[in-house]
């Protein structure tokens, strides 16, 4: 059989024909397209395609009723796009005690002999710089504190300070 007839009998015919010829053509399409696509993140001058990019964000709502949102990730916001920075800003909570602040920091994956701390009457600085691993975080306080009794736990990939 062939020709007109045959069609006429098997009109499912033209449709497989005519969704491969629509598929070819959109191959062809997205072939074309990507072929000159660079991601934003492959313009960065520190980005390595193979290094992660992780963004996030945590969301709470602070004493005053007032939603308050902390950002984390080695993914930065620039006038030319997002850039990808070496080290990764850790998810990290104020929490104001009455007589005292803690920090809560996550710092996954890491070793407690590899954070470094320092701390100032008005920020403390979190930073670790393994081979798999790299944390900065300058986190200003809210108000003035003592910095010598300063004491920091670390547990299950969490820090207190």
């Amino acid at each position: 059989m062939g020709g007109k007839r045959w069609k006429e009998r098997h009109p499912w015919f033209d449709v497989f024909h005519e969704i491969d010829r629509i598929e070819k053509m959109m191959d062809e399409m997205m072939r074309q397209a990507f072929s000159s696509f660079r991601s934003p993140f492959e313009t960065s001058k520190t980005c390595k395609s193979f290094e992660p990019h992780v963004y996030g964000f945590s969301i709470s709502v602070d004493p005053d009723g007032r939603p308050r949102i902390r950002k984390f990730g080695n993914v930065q916001k620039s006038r030319y796009g997002p850039q990808i920075r070496e080290q990764s800003e850790p998810l990290v909570d104020v929490l104001d005690e009455e007589e005292e602040f803690v920090v809560v920091a996550e710092l996954p994956g890491v070793e407690k002999e590899d954070i470094s701390l320092y701390a100032s009457k008005d920020g403390l600085t979190i930073s670790v710089d393994t081979p798999q691993r790299k944390y900065q975080k300058e986190l200003p306080l809210p108000e003035e504190v003592d910095p010598k009794p300063v004491k920091a736990s670390y547990k299950n990939g969490v820090l207190e300070v």
